[in-house]
């Protein structure tokens, strides 16, 4: 029986060989094809468009920045992209194929108009004397042992939050100086009263009570600042200095709130209370649950702390 290949014409032929030596250098050349959503570009790609860094990426979020803007993007059907803070006009969905996030193409000139210009380097000046070396700042990691706080809808207690948090808290802050004590550094159950105790019998610049929150509704989401209802002005220009610096975060900012936690009113030493963000909603519970959005939430932290007690120093 005669092979079906020589029953077609040399010219198709030659196309269908071709093309099937075209397939196995392709793969060959770098493994099989990425299934690229249509009409999207992966971040990488967007950051090249753009003259902006990767400078981290993991399964819930992807960091690009340069000097002058830090621009957040989360895998979401109805494509959130924050830049500098702000929320940029949706577009679309924006995936994770692959291991790669991918933004729609219609999205980036969104993104592109958000951005601010990059300034030119600062010329370089006599650093000032660290005014935060010997201020103490007393950081108390929410619930633990047999109070869990939170459960968070993929299965996460809020005190192990709360704790890792606090730690890269305390971490970055000893780094400018400042003399860190946590009120636990265990999965230990404390009194709420004994927590602001701690800063009391310390002397405290500042009580800083770390906590993640939940909600019936599953859509409830941000980050929120509190202070107790009848606050030092102190307490207040804390709470303040840690919404301007959380507000970088990319999640939305619920503002400064004021309730009488007893972790608040049992402290006679400036103090706020910061909920992260909603472990009852899925987006947030995942990004609380992320290595490299925790570390992020620290710094963001830290550098609030940091400009409070500035503040205070000259005041």
């Amino acid at each position: 029986m005669r092979s079906p290949l020589r029953l077609l014409p040399t010219a198709l032929l030659a196309a269908a060989l071709l093309a099937g030596c075209q397939q196995d250098r392709m793969a060959g050349m770098g493994g099989p094809l990425l299934a690229t959503p249509a009409a999207s570009v992966s971040v990488y790609q967007v950051a090249e468009q753009l003259g902006l860094a990767v400078r981290d990426t993991s399964a819930v979020s992807a960091t690009l920045a340069n000097s002058a803007n830090l621009v957040l993007i989360y895998p979401d059907p109805a494509g959130q992209v924050y830049v500098n803070g702000a929320p940029v006009s949706r577009g679309g969905p924006i995936v994770r194929a692959d291991g790669l996030i991918f933004v729609p193409e219609t999205l980036v000139p969104s993104i592109r108009r958000a951005l601010r210009s990059p300034a030119e380097p600062p010329k370089p000046r006599p650093q000032p004397a660290n005014t935060l070396k010997g201020r103490v700042v007393v950081i108390d990691p929410g619930h633990g042992g047999k109070d869990p706080g939170a459960i968070s809808c993929l299965g996460m207690y809020e005190k192990t939050v709360n704790l890792k948090v606090a730690m890269g808290v305390a971490r970055l802050l000893a780094r400018r100086g400042v003399t860190a004590r946590l009120t636990r550094r265990t999965d230990l159950f404390i009194e709420r009263e004994d927590r602001p105790a701690v800063a009391n019998r310390l002397k405290a610049d500042l009580f800083v009570s770390i906590h993640a929150d939940a909600a019936r509704r599953r859509s409830a989401r941000g980050f929120t600042l509190y202070t107790a209802r009848r606050a030092s002005a102190a307490s207040r220009s804390a709470a303040d200095a840690l919404v301007r610096s959380m507000a970088t975060l990319g999640i939305p900012n619920r503002g400064v709130r004021r309730a009488d936690f007893r972790v608040l009113v049992c402290s006679d030493r400036p103090a706020v209370l910061i909920e992260m963000g909603y472990l009852s909603n899925p987006r947030e519970a995942a990004l609380l649950a992320d290595a490299t959005f925790q570390d992020r939430v620290a710094r963001a932290i830290a550098r609030g702390i940091s400009a409070a007690l500035a503040t205070s120093a000259r005041e």
